[in-house]
């Protein structure tokens, strides 16, 4: 019988924000290129309340921010600031060096607001893991879609499907969001060497085997797995290529143990590019 391994995403406060965890975990260390998964819970901000998340610095890894609902203002220190709608890609390459801050736009903090996505982490490749960084934004009606029977197919970043997304993933990998009616069914072929599937919502089986929420069942190699929906439900699916083994640090991931090290130093130091009008930091413990 096929291995289907699923574990379970745990709860975390982020700085105020209701979080799960999916990955890391002891048992899923990273899945293609993606190395780190958070589900941002639904949250309602009451008025004068939002998420607010300081400078704090990367390396060696693109941020790829996708909301369900909500907003949030993205600001970096190469002097992007953008607003992030739900539907749309918020896509950060670190490179060598780079900070950011993301917090709720100060019209939805005076009215109150509702958030919910997802901020997945993507290893760049060893060649790649000290380029130049950069920013990018892709607007929800950017990225392709398909929906036949039920089933609606957003291609978030890579490719799959026979749909490729605009957002630059420097490695062969997928993400996607999946939507499912109630009674149909989706098969997920082989195209890439590791893939996973995350339950954000709903009651599905794959391959007869329930996956439950806020479950995160990682695929057998080479096998053409097939998604039922038991009823209405909402799923994400991560896969790709593996890169080797990866080593993190708070917000730094690298091949080399020696540039995380000097990360940590500068960081520490003040040696370290910011983000324009912004003066608070975020430190590690």
């Amino acid at each position: 019988m096929a291995d289907y391994l699923v574990t379970q995403a745990r709860p975390e406060l982020l700085l105020g924000q209701p979080i799960v965890r999916a990955m890391p975990v002891a048992k899923c260390r990273n899945v293609g290129p993606f190395v780190f998964f958070d589900h941002i819970s639904e949250h309602h901000f009451q008025p004068g309340s939002g998420v607010d998340i300081g400078q704090h610095p990367h390396i060696g890894l693109s941020t790829l921010s996708y909301l369900f609902e909500g907003q949030l203002q993205h600001k970096d220190s190469l002097g992007s600031d953008q607003l992030v709608e739900a539907g749309d890609v918020s896509w950060m390459t670190a490179g060598h060096s780079i900070t950011h801050v993301e917090r709720t736009p100060e019209a939805l903090v005076r009215s109150g607001s509702k958030v919910h996505g997802t901020q997945l982490w993507v290893a760049l490749p060893a060649e790649e893991e000290e380029c130049e960084p950069s920013y990018s934004h892709h607007p929800k009606s950017t990225l392709p879609r398909s929906e036949s029977m039920g089933v609606e197919i957003c291609v978030i970043a890579g490719s799959g499907f026979c749909m490729e997304s605009p957002a630059p993933m420097r490695s062969p990998a997928i993400y996607a969001e999946l939507k499912m009616a109630a009674g149909t069914a989706l098969p997920i072929p082989p195209e890439y060497t590791e893939r996973a599937l995350y339950l954000v919502k709903g009651e599905v089986l794959v391959d007869d085997i329930a996956l439950p929420e806020l479950g995160l069942m990682q695929l057998p190699e080479g096998e053409t797995c097939t998604i039922t929906a038991c009823g209405e439900s909402h799923l994400l699916l991560i896969g790709g290529e593996p890169l080797g083994p990866r080593r993190m640090f708070w917000n730094f991931v690298s091949t080399r143990p020696e540039l995380i090290a000097q990360a940590r130093e500068r960081w520490s130091s003040g040696d370290w590019p910011e983000v324009p009008g912004e003066t608070d930091r975020i430190e590690y413990n």
